[in-house]
């Protein structure tokens, strides 16, 4: 029998649903499968009733012919159409519209209780005409295109009205893709994914649902006022995610990334990811025995147990898959591009030059909470990035943990819109509303999500509505601010209180075997507890160093042959590709420049990024128009001007290995840089760079730099090599496009967490960028990129420049006589050629110009070996645009004193004053500013 393996059936069901509607849509040899009459794909489908009636594929036989045919009966005589008839159909359509469109107003979704508001349209006898029974049976249901059973309206109406207004309730018809819309319609009406659950299936239900309920009141009585952010009255949420996972499994998925906010975190990380119970009560015992944790080797400060990421496997029918939840801060909804990120990352086989994306691979789930999912800006820019080809994980799964209240702010105080959850209608994503009291439904929506992801590569939207048994936290009282709900509450028995009664009911368990179920879990924890115990004051086992790394050891030069064959092959194009020949003219200066000097800031950066690609280093390439590059400098996707196709050199070398990917990123930062912050967490092995259209829009995506990059490695011992590319330089633009804020990321820069550099030559940026792709010990690296040097002929480079040298931390002056210089001006980047440059530096023959090409980690020894070659020193400048305030200076100062204070050598500032904004806004104002700073630098003001 011929048919497809677990791994693969997901696939092969979506390809028979596109056979149903087209044959000819799917690959003969799947056709030929489906034709067989072996498939069990096919023999368990309902659409097998049209294959049969085409004879699988083959000429039907003709019917022998009967021996004596008994007379038919005769059919019904059907009722004259009559305009009394004709307004029924009319409004029987318009009701199972009001059903489609407004049911969700009359579904019963709170578990406290509370009355739905309704709608008008959904009442049968406000309708014109009115829908009576009687009339109501003199509509055939085949006319109303519904997918309930029933012959007549009157038959269907109750199956109608309880499929939308019941525990579920549903959001589809703002969807803008008809196909989506009918896919939707009968997968709901039909019953299709609410399929009752067996007697074995509910008691596993309902042994899921005590251990997530006596989990929570274990660690509530064990540690009175500890903080745990208890998932009950969402219980049914872990459960969900099994489901979800055990689905993705069985569509081909090898791993499931989770993002979550506290609430409940600790019990999915018990239930779902399986981490033991010891290591939770550990968590826990820290906060009243310091015996119970232990510092990391680097110094690690760590972070909350409700912050914390782990990974775990899950066994499923479908085999072994792996579990993620991501590591997060307190900022809610800031993991969530992270998230989709890492997912990407899985998704993406970086060993075909294109970066082959198959979204089957994994699934990312998002928990929102009813309060940030529309409060959080960073919501509506994930949202964007769900379809855009760069950064499409193929769906994902949002599960909204609805407590109908944000800490002690209520809905109406939180938000414009009826539902938590509104936003999403923008981007055209189904929403399916359920009552977290309902088990069996939540289990079912959950079914019915996945299918829908599987199908059309889309997000979904579940809001689980239910509520908070407890404060925000266990130290919070919430009777304080919502004492009507609080009272409620407290009165409302728990949903395995109620399921259990249910199937004692249902004579599924006994009352003994329901009460048994949690004492069992109760125990567990506690031997789990005192076994923990017993272990205080015992050592732990090191968890293992990352290493520390200047980049001293990497070799980055590359073989003067080997840059010319990169630069021949960049340059080439397809035949029948025509690019713009203005710019092609540009391109192929470089043919010159590799041999004569002259390789500016977009050469160096093709050619680092075309040797890494042929030494087996993939690259991901995002940002604000960094396929062009904002200041025309890459190019590194050319488009053809007769047909607007467009051709990736860096994606057509001859010996490349690895993938290549670049995209135009939306107009946004926060989403966009916290994506390609969980792209690189789950690839290590590649070099992702995020480029900014100017610097200081890197301040829209702050939260991603304060509470991921700088601080990963302190809180969560997640570090990536990740790479921000941030134009920087003052030139006379306003204050807006000046500063990429480096005082920021130098506060912040501590334990070796990040590496910033402000290289001043395209050379430097060559072996930086190979540095960092090539370090075995990866950091992230801010990188001050510029504007005005991009095609300085003096910030070129030359072949040998590439080949023969490495990344300089510190670059003495090239002119100096170090005997006779007494003055040494000390600065970083682009300021450097306004000092060497300037009209006045001829006549100051006892100065010397230095750079600083990395900022942090400071080159110490560096620094103090160039400040030891001039022995006549009497003074030492330190050199920038910025203001005082701003810039370098305030944190490297006593660095740059270090190794002066025994000489007496005093250090002293030529700069902008503190100011509240970094620059000018007239470029009068700013070349008067420079000409001042400069003269004060040579000491000839």
């Amino acid at each position: 029998m011929t048919d497809v393996d677990g791994l693969n059936a997901g696939f092969a069901r979506d390809l028979f649903e596109e056979y149903l509607e087209n044959p000819e849509a799917v690959p003969s040899e799947w056709r030929r499968l489906f034709e067989s009459g072996h498939s069990e794909i096919v023999a368990t489908h309902p659409g097998l009733v049209r294959l049969e009636a085409a004879g699988n594929g083959h000429p039907a036989p003709s019917p022998a012919p009967a021996a004596a045919a008994a007379p038919a009966p005769a059919a019904p005589e059907a009722e004259p159409v009559s305009d009394e008839l004709l307004g029924a159909v009319a409004a029987a359509m318009a009701l199972v519209k009001a059903h489609r469109m407004h049911g969700h107003l009359a579904a019963h979704l709170d578990p406290l209780g509370s009355e739905p508001p309704g709608d008008p349209a959904l009442e049968p006898e406000r309708l014109i005409p009115k829908l009576t029974p009687e009339l109501q049976a003199r509509v055939p249901a085949a006319v109303l295109r519904m997918y309930v059973t029933g012959d007549t309206l009157a038959d269907a109406l109750p199956r109608l009205s309880a499929t939308y207004t019941g525990t579920i309730a549903y959001e589809i018809e703002h969807i803008a893709d008809h196909e989506k819309r009918v896919w939707l319609r009968q997968a709901i009406e039909s019953g299709k994914y609410r399929t009752p659950l067996s007697s074995e299936e509910k008691k596993d239900l309902l042994a899921r649902l005590s251990r997530v309920e006596a989990f929570e009141q274990y660690l509530r009585r064990a540690f009175l006022g500890q903080k745990q952010f208890s998932i009950e009255g969402l219980d049914v949420m872990v459960p969900m995610l099994d489901e979800a996972i055990g689905l993705a499994a069985e569509n081909g998925a090898h791993e499931v990334v989770i993002g979550m906010a506290h609430r409940g975190r600790l019990n999915v990380l018990a239930h779902t990811l399986g981490l033991g119970y010891d290591s939770i009560l550990r968590e826990f015992e820290g906060e009243r025995t310091i015996e119970a944790v232990v510092a990391t080797d680097e110094g690690g400060t760590g972070d909350v147990k409700y912050h914390l990421g782990a990974a775990g496997t899950r066994s499923t029918p479908a085999g072994e898959i792996t579990v993620t939840l991501a590591a997060n801060p307190s900022h809610l909804e800031a993991v969530d591009p992270v998230v989709e990120g890492r997912a990407r990352a899985e998704q993406t086989d970086r060993a075909t030059r294109h970066g082959l994306h198959d979204p089957n691979v994994a699934l990312p789930v998002l928990i929102h909470g009813d309060a940030s999912f529309p409060g959080q800006g960073g919501v509506a820019e994930t949202l964007n990035l769900s379809a855009l080809e760069g950064y499409s994980t193929g769906g994902t799964l949002h599960l909204i943990a609805n407590n109908q209240v944000g800490f002690t702010t209520d809905p109406s105080e939180g938000r414009s819109t009826r539902y938590s959850s509104d936003l999403a209608k923008g981007f055209d994503v189904p929403i399916i509303h359920v009552n977290a009291d309902d088990p069996e439904a939540a289990m079912s929506v959950v079914r019915l999500a996945l299918a829908f992801r599987r199908r059309f590569e889309s997000d979904v939207v579940i809001d689980l509505v239910g509520y908070r048994r407890h404060g925000h936290n266990e130290q919070d009282e919430a009777a304080y601010t919502q004492p009507l709900m609080t009272a409620q509450i407290a009165e409302h028995p728990t949903v395995y209180e109620q399921f259990a009664q249910r199937l004692v009911e249902e004579g599924v368990v006994t009352q003994e075997e329901a009460e048994q179920l949690p004492a069992q879990v109760t125990a567990d924890l506690k031997q789990a507890h005192e076994a923990l115990k017993a272990t205080f004051g015992a050592p732990h086992p090191p968890e293992g160093k990352i290493p520390f790394s200047s980049g001293d050891g990497v070799v980055t030069a590359v073989a003067a042959e080997r840059l010319r064959e990169l630069n021949e092959e960049l340059l080439r194009v397809p035949d029948h590709f025509t690019p713009h020949p203005k710019l092609m003219g540009q391109l192929e200066r470089r043919l010159k420049t590799i041999e004569e000097g002259g390789i500016d800031w977009g050469q160096a950066e093709a050619l680092a990024f075309g040797s890494l690609l042929v030494e087996g280093i993939p690259i991901r390439l995002t940002g604000q128009d960094t396929e062009r590059g904002t200041f025309s400098h890459r190019h590194a996707v050319l488009h053809d001007v007769q047909t607007g196709e467009t051709f990736t050199p860096l994606q057509n070398l001859d010996d490349a290995t690895s993938s290549f990917e670049i995209y135009n990123s939306p107009l946004s930062e926060y989403a966009c840089l916290g994506f390609e912050y969980g792209y690189s967490v789950a690839a290590p092995e590649a070099l992702v760079l995020w480029e900014a259209q100017f610097g200081d829009f890197v301040n829209g995506a702050q939260i991603v730099i304060d509470q991921f990059i700088v601080a990963g490695l302190a809180k969560w011992r997640e570090t990536t090599r990740l790479t921000l590319l941030l134009p920087h330089g003052y030139e006379g633009n306003g204050p807006e496009h000046s500063s990429a804020r480096l005082e920021r990321f130098l506060q912040l820069a501590a334990q070796e967490n990040i590496r910033v550099a402000n290289p001043s030559t395209s050379g430097q940026h060559f072996h930086l960028i190979r540095r960092q792709a090539l370090d075995a010990a990866g950091r992230p690296l801010v990188v001050m990129t510029p504007k005005g040097l991009l095609r300085l002929k003096q910030a070129s480079s030359t072949l040998a420049d590439l080949a023969e040298g490495s990344f300089q931390q510190v670059i003495d002056d090239p002119d100096a006589e170090h005997d006779d210089v007494t003055r040494l001006v000390f600065c970083s980047g682009k300021v450097y050629y306004d000092i060497a440059g300037h009209e006045a530096r001829a006549g100051a023959t006892e100065v010397a110009i230095a750079r600083l090409e990395q900022l942090y980690p400071f080159p110490v020894d560096a620094y103090a070996k160039l400040i030891a070659g001039y022995p006549n020193l009497s003074e030492v400048v330190w050199a920038q645009e910025e203001p005082q305030n701003m810039g370098a200076w305030r944190t490297i100062r006593h660095r740059l004193e270090a190794p002066l204070k025994d000489a007496g050598i005093p250090l002293s500032y030529a700069g902008r004053p503190w100011r509240a904004s970094p620059s000018e806004g007239y470029p009068t104002a700013h070349l008067r500013e420079q000409d001042r700073i400069v003269r004060a630098a040579l000491g000839t003001a």
